[in-house]
C-alpha cells in the first residue's frame, strides 16, 4: 500500500511531540483493575494545574491585551479543531449567560462548522483556507482578538487562523501543549502549557484538553473582570429576565449592599432589573437614570461609578 507524500512527514512530526509520546510503562494498563486505572488517571490530571502555573505570566499578559481591545469594542474569537475547537465553542457559549455579553462579542470557531461539535468532519483541521474563510465571514477588524487553540500546536486550521488574523492587525494568541510550536510562534502571545505524554497515547482530550479548558476559563473570566463585568467576586452584569434570574439578582444585590428586601425590590424596579444599576442606586443613594448615567460615564465599571457618585 502506498501512502501520499505528506504522511511520512506528518508521522515524523507527530513523533517529536510530547503530547504524542508513547509510555511503555502503561502498555498493560488495560489489564489493571478499574480502581487502579482511576488512580493513575487522577494522578495524571493532578499535574495539569502545575503545568498551567508555569505559564501564568504569559496568560496574564494575553488577558491584559485582550481586555484592552475588548474595551474598545473588539471581539474575542477562539479558533480550533476537534477537542480544542469544542472547548473554544463551549467557553464562548457560556459568556452571555455569565457576563451578559452581547451577541457575537465572544465567538467560538471550530474547523468544519457546527456539525464538528458532535461529529468528526473529515479533513477540516488540515485547512488553513477554511480558517481564513471563517474569519472573513466575521469581518475581522484590528480591534478583535483571535485565540488559536491546538494541543499539538501544529493544526493547520488554528495556525492559519492566527496567521490570517495577524496579517489583518488583530491581536493573536496561540495556546498549545508542546514546546516550540508553530502556533505559539505565529501568535503575538504564545502560551505553551506542556502537559506531557497522555495516559492513552496521543489522546489530547485528556491532560492537554484539561489544560486548555483551564486557560480558556482564565482568558474569558479575567478579561470580563477587567471589563467591569463583576464587582468583587459577584456577577453584577446580569439582567433579571426570568424568575430564576430575578432570584439570583436579588441575592447579588443583597450581598453587594446589605439592603433590606423591600429596598432591593424598589431598586431593581427603578433600574428595569439591571443588577449593576440597582447596586449603584442603593450604595450611592441615586435614582435609576442617575445610576445609568454614572455607569455609562464610567465605562460600565461599578467601582469607578461609585467613586464618581461620592466624589
Amino acid at each position: 500500500m502506498t501512502s501520499t507524500p505528506h504522511h511520512p512527514d506528518l508521522r515524523s512530526q507527530l513523533e517529536t511531540l510530547t503530547t504524542e509520546a508513547f509510555r511503555p510503562e502503561l502498555a498493560e494498563i488495560d489489564q489493571l483493575p478499574t480502581l487502579d486505572i482511576t488512580r493513575l488517571m487522577n494522578g495524571e490530571d493532578a499535574a495539569v494545574s502545575a503545568a498551567v502555573a508555569e505559564r501564568l505570566p504569559e496568560v496574564a499578559a494575553a488577558i491584559d491585551a485582550v481586555a484592552a481591545r475588548m474595551a474598545r469594542g473588539g471581539r474575542l474569537i477562539y479558533a480550533g479543531a476537534g477537542t480544542a475547537g469544542r472547548l473554544g465553542v463551549l467557553d464562548a457559549s457560556e459568556c452571555p449567560p455569565t457576563f451578559n455579553t452581547g451577541p457575537g462579542q465572544v465567538v467560538g470557531l471550530i474547523a468544519g462548522g457546527p456539525d464538528a461539535m458532535v461529529t468528526s468532519v473529515e479533513g477540516a483541521e488540515d485547512s488553513p483556507e477554511m480558517a481564513r474563510a471563517d474569519l472573513d465571514a466575521l469581518a475581522l477588524t484590528a480591534e478583535d482578538t483571535v485565540v488559536g487553540v491546538s494541543a499539538s500546536g501544529r493544526t493547520p486550521y488554528a495556525v492559519g487562523a492566527v496567521e490570517h488574523a495577524r496579517s489583518l492587525g488583530a491581536l493573536t494568541v496561540g495556546l498549545a501543549c508542546n514546546r516550540g510550536s508553530a502556533l505559539a510562534a505565529a501568535a503575538e502571545h504564545g502560551i505553551e502549557v506542556v502537559t506531557g505524554p497522555e495516559l492513552l497515547t496521543g489522546s489530547t482530550r485528556l491532560k492537554a484538553g484539561t489544560a486548555q479548558k483551564l486557560v480558556l476559563n482564565m482568558l474569558s473570566t479575567i478579561t470580563m473582570i477587567r471589563l467591569g463585568k463583576t464587582y468583587g467576586n459577584l456577577m453584577v452584569d446580569l439582567r433579571a429576565s426570568n424568575e430564576k434570574l430575578r432570584a439570583r439578582s436579588r441575592r447579588i444585590v443583597a450581598l453587594a449592599t446589605g439592603a433590606a428586601d423591600d429596598e432591593i425590590e424598589r431598586a431593581l424596579t427603578a433600574t428595569d432589573g439591571e443588577v449593576k444599576h440597582a447596586i449603584l442606586a442603593l450604595l450611592a443613594d441615586v435614582d435609576g437614570p442617575t445610576a445609568a448615567r454614572l455607569l455609562e460615564e464610567s465605562g460600565g465599571h461599578l467601582r469607578a461609578a461609585l467613586a464618581a457618585a461620592h466624589g
